[in-house]
């Protein structure tokens, strides 16, 4: 029987000091525990992903300073250990360290590097072609990382062939909506496949636009989930493991390892334990949680800033923000004009009580007659358009900005993937912030979430705001649905356009050709406002981020 460790922890890219503090207490409970082995995350003792700091020779340096430090102190456990490994060529790896008895007993390099999505590791990283099995006792493993299991007929297959009756998968996957269930049901298949334990240690927290969604699990070689680790925070999830002894090689190209393993005769079996499931809507509303909390927290913050329109977007943002930073750390700031409703103010006020967020009301309607005044000799007597309903949402951003500058508050903004998906929303007004929360929610799973708080917290969000229909109030009697499809359509023509490619044509036979081409225009002309709004949390497959990648300069259009 092996004790195995699943330590499931949230670092910070590039603390290397602060990482290694919380891998050391880690390795110390695993001590505590008794576990015969510990693994941690992908890249782990750097944090993920690194990107151009991996093009600084004494970052790279400093990291392997640090896993050398922490080597020293790992006694009576086996840890495996990502990191950043070099060689004499100045080539990088991405690498699992496996640390027994004060040193380094082995290193695996990742064969399988993804060039796709978020992920661009051939930018950086040389595929590995290292490969032991190492044996602890009677028991024998494998490690191999992230990328290197989800490949079909992979290294996996060589490491079972080889005598390995544990896999060990280091991971830093993030998360979307839909990958959870996929990687659980390739695990099971990869158990099935290699007849061996599965077990997979997935990074946990928020990293710029990405959230990693922990959810770690060990598998038995029937497929069957032996043990799994929570999603969205950090957990420690030990368990006890029958292995086989070591199968007949089919071959021997792998070298065998040979680890000291602890007498531990009095142990008391540990129980497997496994996390309760999300659903879809569950894992979303955590990951807004968590990519928020982290992103604010992990640069500095202490208070964020939100401009309270009385609308849903603004509201939702603001319950997730007192969800993850503490009421006391959110101030919403309300700005009414002459367009503004009375609904609307009223559900600003009632939406900060309900959170127990302070509220500032700061009026607009004098800087806006300021502004109409100065620029009445250039306006003359042409009609007011789009220029007069910019300057409103403009001199909001301009407000919020001054507010974040004068307390060091970080302004977040309130746009979903509808409006900025299609340019609804204003360069250097409602756009201006440090972090876009529901940058990548569309308008119609606001309102999903928006009910689900109210279920799952009580009323937070007033329901006036929720049945309301949307609108910008920068003119008179102004609805969303003026200048856009219903949301409902809109939100599916977007998901077929953004997330899986489909032509006009395609698209069509779910809404008229007509709103298809004006929305898919809408779209592509609207690239040079996305390139300038603060990056948001990935929740969907395809973000307006690192996912998407579409020429600003771009005439190409579909003629049918």
């Amino acid at each position: 029987m092996i004790r195995l460790a699943m330590a499931q922890i949230n670092v910070t890219v590039g603390d290397l000091t602060g990482n290694q503090q919380l891998i050391l207490s880690t390795i110390e409970r695993a001590r505590d525990a008794e576990a015969d082995l510990v693994v941690f995350p992908e890249m782990v003792v750097t944090g993920y992903p690194t990107e151009d700091l991996l093009y600084k020779d004494h970052f790279v340096a400093d990291n392997i300073e640090t896993l050398n430090a922490i080597a020293e102190r790992v006694k009576s456990v086996v840890a495996v250990i990502g990191f950043v490994d070099t060689d004499d060529k100045k080539r990088l790896y991405n690498a699992a360290a496996v640390v027994a008895d004060g040193k380094i007993q082995g290193i695996y390099h990742k064969e399988e590097l993804p060039n796709y999505g978020v992920f661009d590791e051939k930018r950086y990283f040389t595929p590995g072609r290292n490969n032991h099995i190492y044996s602890l006792g009677y028991d024998y493993f494998a490690v191999n990382i992230c990328e290197d299991i989800w490949i079909e007929d992979g290294v996996h297959c060589q490491q079972s062939e080889q005598g390995a009756s544990l896999i060990i998968n280091i991971s830093s996957s993030p998360y979307d909506i839909d990958k959870h269930n996929g990687r659980e049901q390739m695990l099971r298949r990869r158990a099935q496949q290699t007849n061996a334990v599965i077990c997979y240690t997935n990074l946990v927290g928020g990293q710029d636009e990405l959230v990693f969604d922990g959810g770690s699990m060990i598998v038995g070689p029937d497929g069957e989930i032996i043990a799994s680790a929570r999603r969205f925070e950090a957990d420690f999830v030990v368990t006890d493991i029958q292995l086989g002894q070591l199968r007949e090689r089919k071959y021997k190209p792998f070298d065998i390892v040979k680890l000291e393993r602890s007498s531990r005769p009095d142990r008391t079996e540990i129980k497997p334990v496994k996390a309760e499931p999300l659903s879809q809507l569950e894992s979303v509303y955590h990951a807004l949680i968590l990519g928020t909390h982290d992103y604010v927290t992990k640069n500095g913050f202490s208070k964020v800033l939100i401009g309270l329109s009385g609308g849903i977007d603004s509201a939702l943002v603001a319950a997730l923000a007192a969800e993850a930073l503490g009421s006391e750390n959110v101030v919403g700031v309300t700005m009414p004009s002459r367009y503004t409703s009375d609904g609307t103010r009223s559900d600003a006020h009632q939406l900060a009580e309900n959170l127990g967020i302070e509220c500032l009301e700061i009026p607009i309607e004098g800087m806006f007659e300021s502004y109409l005044e100065a620029l009445k000799p250039i306006f003359k007597d042409l009609p007011p358009n789009i220029a007069e309903e910019n300057i409103q949402a403009r001199i909001r951003g301009n407000i919020l900005m001054a507010i974040s500058n004068k307390f060091g508050w970080m302004v977040l903004t309130t746009g979903n993937k509808s409006e900025m998906a299609v340019g609804y929303c204003t360069l250097y007004g409602d756009m201006s912030g440090g972090f876009a929360v529901i940058k990548d929610i569309p308008k119609t799973r606001v309102y999903a979430l928006s009910e689900y708080i109210n279920e799952r917290l009580g009323e937070r969000i007033p329901v006036s705001t929720i049945e309301r229909a949307p609108s910008a109030e920068l003119r008179e009697n102004q609805k969303d649905q003026d200048s856009l499809p219903e949301y409902h359509d809109l939100d599916l023509i977007l998901e077929g356009y953004v997330e899986q490619h489909k032509s006009l044509s395609a698209l069509s036979q779910s809404v008229d050709a007509a709103t298809v081409r004006d929305v898919i225009r809408k779209v592509d002309l609207s690239e040079y406002k996305r390139r300038q709004a603060p990056l948001g949390i990935k929740i969907t497959s395809r973000s307006f981020g690192k996912d998407w990648r579409l020429p600003i300069t771009n005439k190409y259009r579909e003629e049918t």
